[in-house]
């Protein structure tokens, strides 16, 4: 079979680990083949990228699977060319002997030509990505827990939401607020409104008439 890359590396990446697997032309011209394992601290990242440089390695390719990933694309995309490749695509491969390790059976897919990287945006992207997605995930534990709130005080006959349009705007955190600190009469309650939903005190009233027992406080 044709070879593509004279100087490929496949990598093998665990949470603690990196297997690398380096294929290189020899001085005869026959292909070497080296294998070693790193850590995958800073430091050691560093050396895996130095040892790379040290066998000329212009390719390195890996399974783009878990966050594993993240740290060692990020230390040798400046170095070399780093394929992240669908873990499914290397499966349908036939050919595969089962004592070669993963990083070998790469490193000899690589050679031949025979991954597809996926796509892998550029840093700050990336970085971007982290930060949409870590809003997405505050969104949705806010929306949780008001949902919480509102079986919370449905079980406490308080319809709090019937009356406020926004149940934890000012207005309704203050009378969650009391209600936490043990304030039960629904007048009182009403006048902790604010703004427009003062109008809605008449309403409000019955409203926050429930029985909200003291276990509820802390839940």
């Amino acid at each position: 079979m044709e070879r593509v890359i004279e100087r490929g590396s496949g990598l093998d990446v665990h949470q603690e680990t990196v297997a690398a697997c380096g294929r290189v032309p020899g001085p005869q011209g026959q292909r070497e083949q080296h294998v070693r394992t790193f850590g995958t601290t800073t430091a050691d990242l560093l050396a895996l990228g130095d040892w790379l440089d040290a066998h000329g390695v212009t390719h390195v390719a890996r399974e783009s699977t878990g966050v594993y990933w993240r740290p060692v694309y990020s230390a040798l995309e400046a170095r070399c060319t780093v394929l992240l490749v669908n873990a499914a695509h290397i499966q349908q491969v036939p050919g595969r002997k089962t004592d070669v390790a993963d990083c070998v059976w790469i490193a000899q897919l690589l050679e031949h030509g025979l991954l597809r990287g996926s796509f892998a945006p550029p840093a700050p992207i990336r970085d971007l990505q982290d930060l949409t997605r870590y809003r997405k995930v505050l969104i949705q534990d806010r929306t949780r827990e008001a949902n919480r709130l509102h079986k919370v005080l449905q079980a406490a006959g308080i319809k709090l939401a019937s009356v406020a349009t926004n149940s934890l705007g000012v207005s309704g955190r203050a009378m969650l607020e009391a209600l936490v600190h043990g304030t039960t009469d629904p007048a009182r309650l009403a006048e902790l409104a604010r703004g427009k939903l003062r109008k809605k005190v008449p309403a409000l009233q019955p409203a926050l008439a429930g029985r909200f027992r003291p276990p509820m406080r802390s839940s």
